[in-house]
């Protein structure tokens, strides 16, 4: 009685199933649904990067952001990644974004005159001048011949002429 039991669920298994019962893994699904993928390639993730920078250079920041930051879910440590996203964040003027990635990047890449030309440029943007000057002279100091460090200095020449004005204060105009 037992083993007519066995057999009759047995063949019910199988009338559920597309294949016989030498088809079942160890899952329950079909043999074909978990196949070894061990040949696959890595994931591209340097395709991301490479479209992020095309948009970046596109001045399409907002999705140069979005895709920096899905390069950061696949490696979150990427000092390209890193500095894209935050080069990319400080131009949509999200700074708690770009301060983020600036702190996660300065131990990765250390002192290097990428770092200190871009997070320059960022304190430039948020009209921080002295401290845009420090870094633009730590990355012309690193490298004279860098013509990002130059046209960085040159940049905060022609801001540093231009008068501050609080919000609001062209409102009656």
């Amino acid at each position: 009685m037992r083993a007519a039991i066995i057999i009759m669920s047995l063949v019910g298994l199988t009338a559920c199933t597309e294949g016989g019962i030498g088809e079942f893994s160890s899952f329950g699904d079909n043999v074909s649904t978990v196949a070894d993928t061990s040949d696959r390639d890595y994931y591209p993730d340097d395709q991301l990067l490479v479209e992020a920078k095309l948009q970046f250079t596109n001045n399409n920041y907002g999705k140069a952001n979005a895709l920096f930051k899905r390069a950061l879910e696949v490696a979150p440590n990427d000092p390209q990644a890193l500095l894209g996203y935050a080069a990319s964040s400080d131009m949509l003027r999200r700074f708690d974004q770009s301060d983020m990635a600036y702190r996660k990047l300065q131990p990765i890449i250390g002192n290097r005159i990428e770092f200190h030309n871009n997070y320059g440029y960022s304190q430039l943007l948020r009209g921080n001048l002295q401290v845009a000057r420090r870094h633009f002279l730590i990355a012309y100091e690193m490298d004279p011949s860098n013509e990002f460090a130059a046209n960085n200095l040159e940049l905060l020449r022609n801001s540093s002429s231009y008068q501050r004005r609080s919000r609001g204060d062209l409102r009656g105009i």
